[in-house]
């Protein structure tokens, strides 16, 4: 049994912390510089240049890519060869705290839905862990911005429902929100499973790199499918026109009930922020 202090959890999450909101993802910001390539309207190239730039100064000066530091998202999948020794979830949240202070980030979470009062620390943290057979600890933070999580939709389609409707249904979510998610976005899609597992799904999807397509067939072209008809809404970068309305769609499924099929959209900004370490 492969023994990981506490410590040394607290200490990974903080860097998380800092990595995630500092330094965009490769794999996002390589599709920002190829729609600025390709992206047709002059006004959409100009703004996806600046987002660029924008990502670049963060990085290089250490400072928030965006100003909207969000809430907390931690993924956290335990090998059953590992012992903690000690509260894990205490260890993750002070990580964040320690991140979210050393960082200058803004503190955005608030201690009770309904009295709003803002904990001062932007924790507790949103916690989802799995596990596996290994004797190793992967850490993922997300952080994520409540504008485009606004813009998420659950569906609990019919089971009879067709591949048009599921398009329909994504694209329509798209649509109504327009500008305000701070497009181009990024669809992380959960499909199957009941709603709550849908949900998770959905967020794990954002993870996946944006560039890469789901192995199974039919769920390769309905990702490809999506990705056309949200971008051939027009609504463009910053929600300004263009082609540009989304950069990559992933969807991850799971086995679900006889009678429902939960999809669950979870939109995601240009600045879509995680970083990973593995103990």
């Amino acid at each position: 049994m492969r023994k990981i202090s506490t410590k040394k959890i607290t200490d990974v999450v903080s860097r998380l912390v800092l990595k995630a909101n500092f330094s965009l993802r490769k794999d996002v910001l390589s599709s920002l510089k190829r729609a600025a390539l390709s992206e047709k309207s002059p006004l959409g190239k100009s703004i996806l240049k600046i987002l660029i730039e924008n990502a670049r100064i963060a990085e290089k000066e250490g400072l928030a890519i965006c100003q909207y530091t969000g809430i907390a998202v931690v993924f956290c999948e335990i090998g059953q060869k590992v012992h903690v020794g000690g509260d894990i979830d205490k260890a993750i949240n002070e990580g964040i705290r320690l991140g979210y202070k050393k960082g200058c980030l803004r503190k955005s979470v608030v201690s009770d839905p309904i009295i709003r009062k803002n904990t001062g620390t932007n924790t507790p943290s949103i916690i989802h862990y799995s596990f596996n057979k290994s004797d190793k600890l992967r850490l993922t933070v997300l952080p994520k911005g409540f504008g485009c999580e606004n813009a998420s939709k659950v569906f609990m389609l019919k089971p009879t429902a067709t591949e048009e409707e599921i398009i329909e249904s994504v694209v329509g979510a798209v649509k109504e929100q327009g500008a305000d998610a701070c497009p181009p976005l990024i669809l992380g899609i959960g499909i199957g499973g009941t709603l709550d597992k849908a949900a998770t799904l959905s967020k794990e999807a954002t993870l996946l790199p944006v560039n890469k397509t789901n192995p199974k067939k039919h769920l390769k072209r309905l990702e490809s499918l999506i990705l056309k008809r949200v971008n051939e809404t027009g609504i463009g970068p910053a929600g300004l026109g263009g082609k540009t309305t989304c950069l990559g769609v992933n969807i991850l499924s799971f086995p679900t009930h006889i009678a429902g099929l939960p999809v669950v959209v979870n939109i995601n900004c240009h600045a879509l922020r995680s970083a990973e370490s593995l103990i």
